[in-house]
């Protein structure tokens, strides 16, 4: 009888860990995530594309071009009402190291002059709860920011859905630190939206993080004008709202019309953008992939890429014939949660020998930095769809799980945006520049067709053991 009982308990024990871990993966969202923003036409110099790129010469010093940040200032000087800023990671370096930019002194002096010249500007700052301090003391510089006047919220990720189904309820029903890390939730967005001084809005929507020791980071981000932020703005406030933010929404009210997409369409000229969040982010991509053609190309610059459904997607967008090229970075130096080379260097393989060698990657050349771009281009004789942001091609990033936020871009070929977007992505795959520089390498210079590693990436993209 006793075994039996025990038994008995045993399956109880099951049945509750499993029944948790399913209840907290697919429960319902916070309000104000999963945004897809009404399509919004925009004037041509209402949306920018902005690259910071680092590499090295031939003789391996540091170049460095940088313009992020330099946008992110400019937006912190020309409000006039409000600020609201989200970066999961925000601070300075402990120790120098070259090349570094001292971002977090630079942002947060910006906003000290701000509050200093217009008492009345509202300025609301989220970040992950690690470095606002939801975990520990905050960063110095935000708490320079909270004897300001600064709003300063950290985002609540225990409302957020679990993505490690095998862990998720140890971690719940334990209140330690360490147990909730291994969950690896997290809010990834980095953006700012503003008032732009004459009542309307601006954003800059990107993969950069204010934090020093990244500053040599290579990303990529746009700023972005007009209607479709007005969706961004109340996901923002949605977000500091369910993490405990109790200030009042109508000081960070602005207005901006969305010219409608459809009337927008008619014209081949016209540029819109579009606000997309976590999941929806997912969607829009599976889909603008899927309706891709022969005429199509297909251009993606990405940090990880592991999610199964984009897989299989670029590999069917191949198989229809459509020209797909890839620039990773090769984990060589993985942050939390992975192992090097993982995913990336097992995925690119995949891609490689399943599609035939339809798809081509080449390798970012990184000097201790990372390449952590965000970027797929659709584009075709006429037109071209950008989308660029903070998601990585990830289950976590695409699957409601952590925070994202990304701009998708519609725009003719032949406009400045997109000229530059594809400029961009030309310079790096020919390793187009002087002194030297390669900006990227072949694909055999990582390949890994090992099946061991091939299927640990599997085993980890599934489960949600990692930061993928």
């Amino acid at each position: 009888m006793k075994v039996r009982w025990r038994r008995i308990l045993v399956l109880c024990l099951l049945a509750a860990w499993i029944g948790t871990a399913w209840r907290q993966a697919h429960r319902p969202l916070p309000a104000g995530l999963h945004v897809a923003s009404p399509v919004c036409a925009l004037a041509a110099d209402e949306v920018t594309f902005i690259a910071d790129i680092s590499a090295a010469d031939a003789f391996g010093r540091a170049t460095v071009s940088q313009g992020i940040f330099d946008s992110v200032l400019e937006l912190v000087r020309g409000a006039r009402r409000f600020i609201v800023l989200d970066y999961a990671a925000f601070g300075g370096a402990a120790v120098a190291a070259e090349p570094q930019r001292r971002i977090a002194a630079e942002l947060t002096q910006a906003l000290l002059e701000q509050r200093r010249t217009r008492p009345d500007l509202n300025i609301l700052f989220i970040s992950d709860a690690a470095s606002a301090g939801g975990e520990s003391a905050p960063a110095p510089e935000l708490q320079q920011l909270r004897a300001a006047g600064v709003e300063l919220v950290a985002t609540d990720l225990d409302s957020l859905r679990d993505s490690n189904l095998l862990y998720s309820s140890l971690w719940r029903l334990s209140g330690r630190t360490a147990p909730r890390r291994l969950n690896f939730k997290a809010n990834a967005r980095k953006l700012i939206i503003a008032d732009d001084g004459r009542g309307g809005l601006a954003a800059v929507i990107g993969s950069a993080s204010p934090l020093d020791s990244q500053s040599a980071w290579s990303n990529l981000a746009a700023r972005v004008g007009g209607g479709a932020l007005q969706s961004l703005l109340a996901s923002e406030l949605a977000v500091a709202r369910f993490s405990g933010w109790q200030g009042s929404s109508e000081a960070y009210g602005a207005h901006a019309d969305c010219a409608p997409a459809a009337a927008a369409s008619a014209a081949q000229s016209a540029t819109t953008v579009q606000v997309l969040t976590e999941g929806a982010i997912g969607a829009q991509l599976i889909a603008q992939l899927d309706a891709a053609t022969a005429t199509d190309a297909i251009d993606v610059a990405m940090y990880r890429i592991a999610d199964r459904a984009v897989i299989e997607a670029l590999l069917a967008a191949a198989r229809r014939g459509i020209g797909v090229r890839v620039i990773l970075d090769p984990n060589e130096a993985q942050m939390s949660g992975g192992a090097a080379g993982i995913p990336n260097q097992v995925v690119a393989s995949e891609l490689m020998s399943r599609s035939g060698g339809a798809i081509h990657v080449r390798w970012y050349r990184t000097h201790g930095e990372r390449f952590h771009d965000g970027l797929v281009m659709i584009y075709g004789p006429q037109r071209a769809w950008l989308l660029l942001g903070s998601a990585q091609l990830t289950r976590r990033s695409l699957g409601d799980y952590n925070l994202e936020a990304d701009a998708a871009i519609e725009a003719a070929r032949a406009a400045p945006l997109a000229q530059q977007a594809l400029g961009y992505f030309e310079t790096l795959w020919g390793n187009r520049a002087g002194l030297g520089i390669e900006y990227t390498a072949d694909f055999a210079v990582f390949a890994n067709p090992a099946q061991s590693d091939y299927w640990l990436y599997r085993l980890m993209e599934a489960s949600g053991f990692a930061a993928f």
